[in-house]
């Protein structure tokens, strides 16, 4: 039953498939891994997944704490969000998704603040009492630095944005602890990223379905996973023996990694977590940024309100302090300046030359994606090895 329920997420049926069955090896038992794997499986290839670390779900993966009952997000929290009916569905057809707004708020000064700056932020940081039009005049005609015309950098799309001193309060310093370099040497693109509303809107995201998993994003992947045709094989680093005994390869782990570094390392920033338990409800919501160049963390994270629909005595918070990813971390973040894409480049023309390797994922292609933009990419991956076929690894 439930294989003829999900075929229906898939461009070809098991029965109609006129593909012939490989022996396919997936590096990472991340979504990438566990979509592509899952989709194959049911087409009848056989498919191993090796994976590095203890657990499977990558960087999404959760676990219950034991000493307090919380439902933990281990590498930073996860709050998904698509607008894709197609990717909502296939989620929910292996978890329950219960709804969550992101409510972001941030400490700067001795004030706190919604994000994204929205209508309350505005009113409440310049003391003012604005409807919308009124701060959309206020914003265009005292605030932003009109004179430019053709932002290129961080700091000039955000001065252009919302002028200098909102700017100055919740994005300079920020950006700063998180990137570690200064506004000015990153692209203006990532700014435009981030909503500037002159309503009420204090949620973080805009897209129709937003939710997290009732019993985690590992519960989900595990389901995802759970294929009589896929063998998952934890605490197993990759090997090129391992590679030379399938016919073909889903490789999600660093691009730079998969070619030994030898062009050199592609930049990343990581993240490192500290954390700390306290009684009852500690600072009151899941998020809280510190945009104030003085605190040394860019947000504490407070994990108990990422499941409301739970109820915990005890709670647990993260801080989060970024910094340049060494050799050995987790990579979280691509940097992509101008070195980096260069170098990109190189790596890129390299994956390109490849046989029988498919590059997928966020490490594999070297961007930044949200979950539900990796879960349709390695949909697509998946249904276009079955269509088109796929060339086989010399060896």
């Amino acid at each position: 039953m439930l294989v003829s329920r999900l075929t229906s997420f898939y461009k070809i049926s098991i029965y109609d498939a006129k593909v012939e069955l490989m022996n396919i090896l997936l590096v990472g038992a991340g979504l990438s891994g566990a979509v592509i794997g899952r989709i194959l499986a049911t087409a009848g290839h056989k498919i191993t997944i090796v994976e590095s670390r203890s657990h499977i779900a990558g960087n999404c993966h959760t676990e219950r704490c034991q000493q307090t009952g919380v439902m933990l997000h281990k590498y930073g929290p996860h709050i998904f969000h698509t607008d894709n009916q197609r990717v909502w569905d296939y989620v929910n057809s292996f978890a329950v998704f219960r709804p969550f707004r992101n409510q972001v708020k941030t400490t700067v000064g001795e004030a706190v603040y919604s994000l994204p700056i929205n209508l309350h932020t505005i009113n409440q940081f310049f003391g003012r009492t604005f409807r919308p039009d009124e701060a959309r005049h206020f914003i265009e005609n005292t605030q932003a630095d009109l004179t430019i015309t053709d932002p290129q950098s961080f700091e000039e799309q955000a001065l252009r944005f919302v002028g200098p001193k909102l700017y100055e309060a919740f994005f300079k310093g920020y950006t700063e602890k998180q990137w570690g370099c200064a506004p000015t040497q990153l692209p203006a693109a990532i700014l435009k990223r981030l909503p500037l509303r002159f309503n009420y809107d204090d949620n973080y995201f805009a897209h129709r379905f937003q939710g997290i998993p009732e019993a985690g994003y590992t519960a989900m992947v595990r389901a995802i996973l759970d294929h009589p045709n896929i063998d998952v094989h934890l605490n197993t680093p990759f090997s090129k023996e391992q590679a030379s005994r399938v016919d073909h390869m889903f490789w999600s782990g660093p691009l730079d990694g998969y070619f030994d570094e030898k062009l050199g390392r592609l930049g990343y920033r990581t993240l490192d977590f500290e954390r700390f338990d306290a009684d009852g409800d500690w600072q009151g919501c899941a998020v809280m940024n510190y945009g104030d160049p003085s605190v040394s963390f860019t947000r504490i994270t407070e994990h108990k309100h990422f499941a409301p629909w739970e109820t915990h005595e005890k709670t647990v918070c993260y801080r989060e302090f970024s910094r340049a990813c060494a050799p050995g971390d987790i990579p979280y973040y691509p940097i992509r300046l101008v070195q980096e894409k260069a170098l990109l480049l190189e790596y890129e023309a390299l994956a390109q030359a490849e046989e029988g390797v498919t590059f997928v994922g966020r490490l594999g292609t070297y961007r930044y994606l949200d979950m539900d933009v990796t879960i349709a990419e390695a949909m697509s991956h998946a249904n276009v090895f079955l269509t088109e076929g796929a060339t086989r690894r010399s060896g």
